[in-house]
């Protein structure tokens, strides 16, 4: 069976008896340069906040500025649940991606790939206390194998160094996936709620840099190319570009097929980060992840009536 919710793409419940048509070359590719340039906005933005040192709420309302910028026309008409639309937004979007760079300043690419595999059981968890979702043992199975690997891997003693780092990263999946499971009540187009999360969090981040951090002019001034470079990947690039392409492919295709696709951003942000930044990926950091993976797989292929599949393996935008 199908059900829409109105401006979001068509998404198919599983059935035994029906059988999607495979996705098209175009689309594989599409997809794939997709979870490329997720998996490297990581690594980016590790380099902006750790290497660059610059203020980690200043780089993601940086980042929610030039979004809100590029996508200013979509601001209306304003959309009729604004209040829920821009607490949904700034959860998958600002607030998210502002704990995922603080816990950035400590936390390797790596490590954050994986903790980021907790938003996908998290997100079932609240549509089980909120929306009433039930779940039998196999995505059970699939919670607690995803669980049960981000903390094995998180477990290591080279990786609890960077302990509050990775506790902000899981923090901020937390709050993705509560944005998450309210996003199927939302009745606005994906692009528009990009503009509007981008606005939303533009309005709450500014106050808290200006009072939480110092250092944001310094640190532009030190590097402003090199920041400005970061800042037009994360935002036109991935924001805008990337999602865009992604939502497109939505329409296109049945999410039953492209969604599992995109359980490539994690393995590809593990091997970004070791290629790139030089992350010390352990054993135990590979057995953990693989093991969560696993989990989120599960997760992402049973049948679900209450839960926004697409952004089941990303919880933010």
């Amino acid at each position: 069976m199908r059900w829409r919710t109105s401006g979001w793409p068509t998404c198919t419940a599983c059935s035994r008896r029906w059988k999607a048509e495979p996705v098209s070359p175009r689309a594989f590719a599409i997809i794939m340069a997709c979870n490329v340039v997720w998996a490297l906005n990581v690594v980016v933005s590790k380099i902006a906040v750790s290497d660059l040192e610059t203020p980690p709420l200043f780089y993601a309302l940086l980042r929610s500025a030039i979004v809100a910028l590029a996508l200013l026309p979509l601001l209306r008409p304003v959309p009729r649940q604004l209040g829920r639309v821009m607490l949904i937004g700034l959860a998958i979007s600002g607030g998210s991606f502002a704990l995922l760079f603080m816990g950035l300043q400590t936390a390797s690419p790596s490590a954050a790939g994986v903790v980021s595999l907790s938003g996908a059981p998290m997100t079932v968890l609240f549509a089980i206390l909120f929306l009433g979702e039930r779940i039998r043992w196999k995505r059970g199975l699939g919670i607690a194998l995803a669980f049960g690997g981000v903390l094995y891997a998180m477990t290591g003693g080279n990786q609890m160094e960077a302990s509050t780092g990775l506790i902000l990263i899981f923090a901020g999946a937390v709050v993705g996936a509560l944005g998450t499971v309210f996003m199927k009540q939302l009745d606005i187009s994906s692009i528009r709620l990009q503009a509007w999360a981008a606005l939303a969090s533009v309005l709450v981040l500014l106050p808290l840099s200006l009072a939480m951090e110092t250092g944001q002019a310094t640190s532009w001034r030190a590097a402003p190319w090199e920041l400005a470079a970061c800042l037009v990947f994360a935002a036109i690039v991935v924001s805008v570009g990337a999602h865009t392409a992604y939502y497109r492919l939505l329409q296109e295709n049945d999410a039953n097929l492209v969604v599992p696709l995109t359980l490539m951003t994690p393995i590809l942000t593990i091997v970004f980060g070791a290629w790139l930044t030089g992350d010390a990926v352990s054993t135990r950091l590979v057995v953990g992840g693989a093991i969560a993976l696993a989990g989120v797989a599960i997760i992402v292929l049973r049948p679900t009536r209450n839960i926004f599949k697409p952004l089941l393996v990303k919880t933010r935008i």
